[in-house]
Order: C-alpha cells, then sequence, then structure tokens
C-alpha cells in the first residue's frame, strides 16, 4: 500500500491494524525538501533531471503573483486552509487525485500562510492544529503531488472571487478540474461560494467536484470538533478524527528541575506553534530532532502539588538518558491517563507518578512519522 492509498483509506475508515502496520514497516518518504512551498516525493534523480526551478520553489512560500513551474500546472486543484490534516481533507485529497488522474495532470492542494483569520481578524484567531510544514507534510502523505502554500497578504486577500479565480486557480495553477467540500468560500470577505465557484467553472471549462463532508457518530468531522475534543483532554476522539495521534511540536526549555530530585526528570516543551490539549497527564510517544523516539508520560497544566499555578508542557522520556535542553521535540497524545490534581506529600506523588509512567510504558504506540 503506497502512502497515497493510505490516505485513501483515512478517508472512508479509522485507521485498523494491518494499516497501522503497514505504517510502521513503510516510514514516509521525506522531499529533502525543509522549507515551506511547493512540496513533493521525488527521488533524487527525478529531482536533478527536472532541474533547478521546482527546487528553487520548494524553497519558500509563494507569492500569489508568482509564476508556478510546469509540473505544478494543468491537473485538479483543492484549496483550503486543512488546519489538522483530519479524515475529511483526507476525503478530499482522495477525490482530488481521482480528478488529477482522469485529467493526465498532477493533484495540488492549495493553500495559506498565516491562516487568513489570523491576518484579519488576529483576536479572532483559533490556535492552529498543525504549523505550515506540518500540514504540508500530511497533505502530501495523503496523496497531494504537490503542496502550493500562498503568502497571505493585504494584496491577496483583497482580490474578489472572480479574480482570484481568473489569477490564481486558470493563469498560475492552470487548472483543469477543481475539488471543494460544501462549505467552500473564497475571494475578498469570502463573498464566493460554490455557485459561484460553480459558475466560474462552467464559464471557462473546469470540471469542478463537491465532496461531502466526512461524519464520524453523525457529527461533521471538521478542525473545531477536533480543537473541541483536544481542549476537554480526549485525545483518543482526537485521534479518530485525524486519523492519526495529535502531535504538539515545541522546543525543549529549562524547567524547575525539580523531576530529577525526585526520579523523573521531564522535558519541559516550550514555544508550542499549536493548541495545547487541556489539562491532564498523558500517555504519549516523545520524537526528537535527531529521529529517535521515547514512550513518555506528559503532564499538561500547572504542578499543583508545589503551589506552582503556570500552564506547562512536562514529559518523563521513558529509559531516556541525556541531555535535550535545546532541541527540537514533538509529543504524539496517545491517551489520557487521569486529571492532574494536588498530592499530600511528595512520596504519594512520587508513587502516582510511577504508576503513571507504568501505564503510559504499556500504552500502544501508533507508528510516528518523521519529525516536520
Amino acid at each position: 500500500m503506497e502512502g497515497a492509498r493510505f490516505g485513501e483509506a483515512l478517508a472512508g475508515r479509522a485507521p485498523d491494524a494491518a494499516a497501522w502496520r503497514w505504517w510502521a514497516g513503510n516510514p514516509p518518504v521525506g522531499t529533502g525538501w525543509s522549507r515551506p512551498g511547493v512540496l513533493r516525493k521525488i527521488n533524487p534523480a527525478e529531482k536533478a533531471r527536472r532541474g533547478r526551478i521546482e527546487a528553487d520553489m520548494a524553497s519558500q512560500t509563494v507569492d500569489w503573483r508568482s509564476s508556478l513551474p510546469g509540473e505544478v500546472q494543468g491537473g485538479a486543484v483543492a484549496i483550503g486552509n486543512f488546519d489538522g490534516a483530519h479524515r475529511g481533507h483526507a476525503a478530499l485529497i482522495a477525490e482530488l487525485r481521482a480528478r488529477a488522474r482522469a485529467v493526465g495532470g498532477p493533484a495540488v492542494a492549495l493553500t495559506f500562510d498565516p491562516h487568513p483569520l489570523q491576518f484579519l481578524r488576529p483576536e479572532r484567531a483559533l490556535p492552529l492544529l498543525t504549523t505550515p510544514a506540518e500540514r504540508a507534510r500530511l497533505l502530501h502523505e495523503l496523496g497531494a503531488d504537490h503542496v502550493v502554500i500562498l503568502r497571505t497578504g493585504p494584496d491577496l486577500l483583497h482580490l474578489t472571487a472572480a479574480e482570484f479565480f481568473e489569477q490564481v486557480v486558470r493563469e498560475h495553477l492552470g487548472a483543469r478540474h477543481v475539488v471543494e467540500g460544501p462549505n467552500f468560500g473564497f475571494g475578498r470577505n469570502r463573498e464566493g461560494n460554490l455557485d459561484t465557484l460553480a459558475d466560474l467553472c462552467r464559464a471557462a471549462g473546469i470540471g469542478l467536484t463537491v465532496v461531502a463532508p466526512r461524519t464520524i457518530d453523525g457529527v461533521e468531522v471538521s478542525s473545531s470538533r477536533v480543537r473541541a475534543a483536544l481542549l476537554r483532554g480526549d485525545v483518543e476522539q482526537t485521534t479518530t478524527l485525524l486519523g492519526r495521534p495529535y502531535r504538539l511540536p515545541g522546543v525543549v526549555g529549562t524547567g524547575q528541575r525539580r523531576g530529577r530530585t525526585i526520579g523523573f526528570p521531564t522535558a519541559n516543551l516550550e514555544s508550542a506553534a499549536t493548541l495545547v490539549p487541556g489539562d491532564g497527564v498523558y500517555a504519549v510517544r516523545a520524537q526528537l530532532g535527531d529521529g529517535g523516539n521515547w514512550p513518555a508520560a506528559a503532564n499538561v497544566g500547572p504542578n499543583p502539588t508545589f503551589a506552582e499555578q503556570e500552564r506547562k508542557v512536562e514529559a518523563h522520556l521513558i529509559g531516556f538518558a541525556g541531555e535535550l535542553y535545546g532541541q527540537p521535540i514533538a509529543l504524539d497524545f496517545l491517551g489520557r491517563l487521569r486529571e492532574v490534581r494536588p498530592f499530600g506529600s511528595v512520596v504519594e506523588l512520587i508513587e502516582q507518578l510511577r504508576r503513571d509512567v507504568e501505564e503510559a510504558r504499556q500504552w500502544p504506540a501508533p507508528p510516528l512519522p518523521p519529525l516536520a
């Protein structure tokens, strides 16, 4: 099963044991490109053959006026924020691939950075579920041949729906088919909707497919639903909605180092760029920048036993010995063990931590994608 087929499987059902086993034995192939832009899985020979233009495009976020290489043009296009790259997005990307094959072109996911709401109304912007680089990687693994990230700015946001369609979809992407969900809106103040898009596509001779929402337990899968599950600490529900464990990336900072004195040293995750789950103690997998990954128990929230009210993310990496300060780290949340609560003594806390660590150690570990 190749990566695209795995994405299509997630679009239709929860990942089963066979799918997880396949993923563990066939880790995603890296693109070789570390910065956002146009990302595509290619082998070194193919990359060399295509020359420098695509590699140059891959090294930067793309201005909406920029010309795109021919490899990105003439296919099927899906436009959206794709925050979280959840199973609803997986269904859309699976259809995108099918339409791209039908027209004989690439499957292109077009997204934005920063999120338009962060630019227009930052006070109303919600924490994101994925960084731009992680979002691009996930969309690629779901089956997009290319992920194009447009730099969000006043000029782009001022385009009318017709101008955006003409200048971006037709001229720069040369789209032959467009694939969208039912809630699609585009153009200045989201003036364009599906009816607008249908009229523009019809006039331009471009095909249009609308993908029905994915539902689980009768409720639509959405980024808002993922956020709500995370905030209440229901990370197992989050895994169901995403098709993978939720990942929180950051950098290991300097904490109180109290954990060392009681036998449970912790890595303190700082500079979290995405939504932090609700308070609780969790079973997680910690992936380090060097590619190593470890079972871990993580505490999200304050430390009431020591009268500390500051909200932190601290993870005890089970079996790890070494220095982590300043290194990138990502925590994949597998399950919630218990709530955060004060203990009557340090001895009582230590006894509970031992139980937490043992439970986290035995938690089934899904395969991990590489740190983006």
